[in-house]
């Protein structure tokens, strides 16, 4: 089975954690084709989320940036394998630019949508992707083809029910505390142009990209 092929070589390559399914349609332009999605997890470490406290610290800055970096090669492995056996693939970057519209605050594509149709895991209050495995301290990246894959997971059905650690903790108010549900808009829960202003209050911390408050804060994320 490709999955098995594809699963063996992210993860003796370093990924955490493989995911692939089907999504609805192609965000690619006239690549309509692209609509089966590997989904890369990478774990951040413990000891540098340890670091964060009430504001983000350079070293999850620069972990942030090294993990983003490994996840961009992990799917230019991907890439390299699907071509070989003579599909198309596309790599998604861990860390996207906005699309054209800027006010968004989105990427082309969103890595927690194949996540969560492959099984990796569910989307929290946070509007961050939760694993069973290591809870929301990982970093996402996507590789879309024209090959056909197949969910190797049961889907999650997870849920953060009545905590509220997060939204507490939340130094812009981006938090609802509602807990998400499928088909509901990322803005009926979380108010990602709130989290995305009050980064810009550490620019001290490279240039005003990062928080991460909301994972060091996560009793799900039991930090070792």
């Amino acid at each position: 089975m490709k999955e098995l092929e594809i699963e063996k070589l992210l993860l003796d390559r370093g990924a955490s954690l493989v995911g692939f399914c089907q999504i609805d349609q192609s965000p690619i332009q006239n690549q309509p084709d692209l609509k089966y999605a590997v989904t890369i997890v990478y774990k951040l470490s413990d000891a540098v989320l340890k670091t964060i406290e009430d504001r983000p610290s350079m070293a999850y800055f620069q972990h942030y940036r090294a993990v983003n970096a490994k996840l961009d090669g992990l799917c230019l492995d991907v890439v390299s394998f699907i071509e070989k056996q003579g599909f198309n693939a596309f790599p998604i970057a861990a860390s996207q630019s906005t699309n054209s519209d800027k006010s968004a605050y989105r990427g082309i594509f969103p890595h927690k949508t194949p996540a969560c149709l492959s099984g990796v895991g569910y989307i929290g209050k946070n509007a961050l992707l939760y694993t069973k495995e290591f809870g929301s301290k990982v970093r996402l990246a996507t590789v879309l083809t024209d090959m056909p894959l197949e969910r190797q997971r049961e889907i999650i059905k997870g849920g953060c029910g009545d905590c509220q650690v997060c939204k507490k903790a939340c130094p812009a108010g981006a938090i609802s505390g509602i807990n998400f549900e499928v088909g509901m808009k990322r803005e009926d829960f979380f108010d990602a142009e709130k989290c995305s202003s009050n980064m810009k209050n550490y620019k001290d911390i490279g240039r005003g990209a990062v928080c991460g408050i909301c994972i060091k804060v996560c009793p799900k994320n039991k930090l070792n």
